[in-house]
């Protein structure tokens, strides 16, 4: 029997291995507008993993979870309010998640990612570009995805009016990760 190179080579040169992403230097912020005043929140439990290296980009890919009961507004009655069945829908929808679909270059360490968003156990295409850096030890993504939160039904009945909480939100994500140097 002949052995042969060749298959090993392209086990070895396949897709990217996943790491899980450093949630102690990871965050999830996002911001909206409520009666046209700025507000700031956070999922502040979430997890994943990722694999991406800048030299074999288009094979990246990117698996995330955010508990949605983590989240945290300025107040504590905004945080309750946003886990009702009206907004987030904690009890019946404990999580929301992303999964890329693709990964394309850029240029000077910017990427575009497409994926699927799911909140609420709806699940629609979204699309942005992030950046790639080093920091120390990790490699971090960082972006911003604009969001329709009617899309996702967050907000229903009287908060469906979008004269009181404006329907873009944006979810900024800072994630790091272990990778080689």
């Amino acid at each position: 029997m002949k052995w042969s190179l060749a298959p090993w080579l392209l086990l070895m040169s396949g897709p990217l291995l996943a790491v899980p992403l450093d949630s102690a230097q990871s965050r999830i912020d996002f911001s909206l507008k409520q009666m046209d005043i700025p507000m700031q929140g956070q999922f502040k439990r979430f997890s994943g993993d990722i694999a991406l290296d800048p030299a074999h980009a288009a094979q990246g890919k990117a698996d995330l979870t955010i508990q949605v009961a983590s989240i945290s507004l300025p107040t504590a009655d905004a945080t309750a309010q946003a886990q009702k069945p009206e907004w987030f829908g904690v009890a019946r929808f404990p999580t929301a998640r992303f999964v890329t679909s693709s990964i394309r270059p850029l240029g000077n360490n910017r990427y575009q990612f497409s994926g699927k968003l799911t909140i609420k156990g709806i699940t629609r295409d979204v699309s942005a570009p992030f950046t790639l850096s080093r920091q120390g030890a990790l490699n971090v993504v960082d972006g911003t995805l604009p969001v329709s939160r009617l899309a996702f039904k967050v907000g229903e009945g009287e908060w469906a009016d979008t004269d009181t909480v404006a329907d873009q939100v944006s979810i900024k994500f800072h994630v790091a990760y272990p990778g080689n140097k």
